[in-house]
């Protein structure tokens, strides 16, 4: 009945409207089956071996993407080989079981992305798609989710989102682990994305098409990988990314909120998330009120590790029935309840270390705890967490947090002298 419905429609419409022929183009595509039927050849299931033990580390997918052969994925499926690349290799496995090992030949860092190499011929390659997509266009993506063989899954593209320093294609389609570095493609068969993430309930995420263009382009321009290998070169991306995200955050400019007599930053950029809370409860003789902002995004270095994350937090504490030394108690608990990041193995990082110093601002007195741990595998990179404490209220008083992750200590230095800055008395 609903295909009687569908053919009516189409005839009506193609009698009285142009789009008669759109519609009956998309009436004559190709269905489902025939997409991974034409497509399949050409995506590689992509495991991360352990060769001490020749057991899986990691699994993703790939895709043949141009005429030498060459291959993108992701670069969080191969992370653990440009970490330690004396302890693992990578393998690809076609459609019809047969195994070669790769190469890397190029990582993006920043973007996700990596280019590997395999002695393998490919049968063909997928193109992509140079045209911008409509919103609500039918995609297909391409993975081997869980390990459990390639599969086809269908969604929608809607398109690119907003307010995100990194941007990536909004796929509402089921990805699941192993899908990473798989190709979704239109009806046609051109790479719109490559799978990255998900959010769970079909929300899942594409780097855009035009991003393993360019390392691809990129790759073919160097010849040949770095000497030093390729994680001198993450540490490179990394460094090089900091200005786009770090240059004037908390200037001048900077969005404000009131919390008390207090005059706070807020979201630094239309990439921050800001959410506000307060607990009041008859039991409790206080009340807090926090106000929390963060980065929209990320940049995987590896498991334990991530960088261009900025947190910042301020907890504003108030009493009227608390004596000053009983509220002192409280408002001290909460300045040492704090903790620096918990991630981060002995291989990858040093031990935090901390100064303590009181900082006379502008408009007020801050007690500053600022600790910082470095990167072992990544020189010049290091994570930070600052705490400030007003001082001098009897019944009021601001805990402040600043958390970055995978800057340099100069950055570190100057963001928080920024922050610091930021925090202001009201009079």
């Amino acid at each position: 009945m609903l295909k009687a419905i569908s053919t009516a429609l189409f005839i009506c419409l193609s009698m009285f409207s142009s789009n008669g022929r759109a519609l009956r183009a998309q009436t004559m595509s190709a269905t489902t089956p025939e997409i991974f039927k034409q497509f399949s050849e050409q995506v590689v299931k992509v495991e991360v071996v352990e060769t001490g033990s020749a057991a899986k580390a990691s699994i993703g997918t790939g895709f043949f993407a141009d005429p030498a052969g060459r291959i993108v994925t992701n670069y969080h499926v191969i992370s653990k080989l440009v970490h330690s690349p004396e302890r693992y290799r990578i393998e690809i496995t076609d459609q019809l079981g047969q195994t070669a090992q790769a190469t890397v030949l190029g990582v993006d860092v920043i973007y996700d992305l990596a280019v590997l190499h395999s002695r393998r011929p490919a049968k063909g390659h997928l193109g992509f798609e140079t045209k911008s997509v409509e919103q609500g266009t039918r995609l297909y993506s391409l993975g081997h989710p869980h390990d459990l063989g390639l599969t086809i899954v269908e969604g929608t593209h809607n398109g690119l989102l907003k307010h995100t320093l990194y941007p990536k294609v909004h796929f509402t389609g089921s990805l699941n682990p192993g899908m990473s570095g798989g190709p979704t493609l239109t009806q046609a068969g051109r790479v719109v994305g490559v799978n990255v993430a998900t959010g769970g309930n079909q929300i899942s995420f594409l780097v855009p098409a035009e991003r393993a263009v360019a390392l691809l382009e990129r790759t073919a321009r160097a010849g040949r990988p770095p000497a030093e290998g390729f994680l001198a070169d993450v540490g490179r991306q990394i460094h090089a990314n900091q200005a786009r995200y770090l240059d004037g955050m908390f200037g001048s400019n900077t969005p404000r909120i009131l919390l008390g007599p207090y005059d706070l930053p807020s979201k630094p950029t239309e990439f921050f998330r800001c959410w506000a809370d307060a607990v009041r409860r008859k039991e409790l003789p206080y009340v807090s009120v926090v106000h929390d902002c963060s980065t929209d995004d990320y940049i995987f270095v590896s498991s334990e590790q991530s960088s261009g994350i900025v947190y910042f937090n301020h907890q504003l504490l108030t009493t009227a029935e608390l004596n000053p030394l009983r509220f002192f108690t409280l408002f001290a608990g909460q300045f040492q309840a704090g903790n620096a990041a918990a991630f981060g193995t002995e291989e990858e990082v040093t031990r935090f270390r901390c100064q303590t110093r009181n900082v006379r601002t502008a408009t007020g007195k801050l007690k500053g705890v600022l600790c910082a741990r470095q990167y072992l595998k990544l020189p010049g990179l290091y994570d930070a967490v600052f705490r400030g404490a007003t001082i001098g209220a009897r019944n009021v008083g601001l805990v402040t947090t600043l958390s970055l992750s995978g800057v340099s200590f100069d950055n570190i230095q100057t963001l928080v002298r920024r922050y610091m800055e930021n925090i202001r008395w009201r009079r």
